[in-house]
């Protein structure tokens, strides 16, 4: 199976997704639309991932490539292609469904607790509750039609199913654990005090369900997987 990585900088890859992709064989192609590249042909793939970023879905005049991804995205939703969002790519998807993204009234940066409210279908695997990496400072209204899946204390639309195959994310279900070298690049800017943004040294404490996070992440791929176009 050919698994497509969509890419907004160089910090946000696909992480755990490349190991569930290679445990189970499939191919992963990446796409740096934040070095111009352009996104690939719909018959290039059969799953779509679309990864984080630290821009707002807003900024065109900042990074132009936004409108065409756009424009991709609509085009690999009509072609019925299983889709999965992580943060910024959640709220990229809601957009092109048609719900809002805007400010949320909190940052949320930090290992938090996510409830899942609907554990049916793509997420039957789930539990009721999982600790995740969050860090975003926007949300997104539920696009119409999609459902909404799971909320936390500090941001309650946390994830949205559109249809049986469109899945948006907002927290970082892919990631490992925190290195500390990484946060340097980015702790300084977004670590203002906040009720739900945690310390550095918080941050790089790693929760101990992080295995049950990651056996979710491909309990949900591998039900995306059954959608190959």
């Amino acid at each position: 199976m050919r698994i497509h990585s969509l890419e907004h900088q160089p910090a946000e890859g696909p992480a755990k997704i490349a190991d569930w992709a290679a445990a189970r064989g499939h191919t992963l192609a990446r796409t740096a639309l934040y070095a111009a590249a352009a996104p690939p042909a719909l018959d290039a793939f059969d799953l779509l991932v679309i990864m984080g970023g630290g821009m707002n879905i807003y900024q065109y005049r900042d990074h132009p490539w936004l409108v065409p991804e756009k424009e991709f995205l609509r085009r690999a939703i009509d072609a019925g292609k299983p889709i999965l969002g992580m943060c910024l790519g959640a709220q990229l998807l809601a957009d092109v469904l048609g719900g809002k993204v805007y400010q949320n009234p909190e940052k949320e940066i930090g290992w938090f607790p996510v409830t899942f409210g609907d554990r049916t279908g793509l997420f039957a695997e789930f539990p009721e509750s999982l600790n995740v990496m969050h860090w975003h400072g926007d949300t997104f209204d539920v696009p119409p039609g999609a459902r909404l899946v799971a909320g936390s204390a500090g941001c309650p639309r946390q994830a949205f199913v559109w249809g049986d195959r469109v899945v948006g994310l907002q927290f970082h279900l892919e990631i490992g654990a925190v290195n500390v070298a990484d946060l340097a690049n980015v702790a300084a800017e977004d670590l203002t005090p906040g009720r739900f943004v945690q310390t550095a040294a918080q941050l790089t404490e790693t929760p101990a369900d992080l295995p049950t996070a990651h056996a979710s992440l491909f309990a949900l791929l591998d039900a995306l997987a059954e959608f190959r176009t």
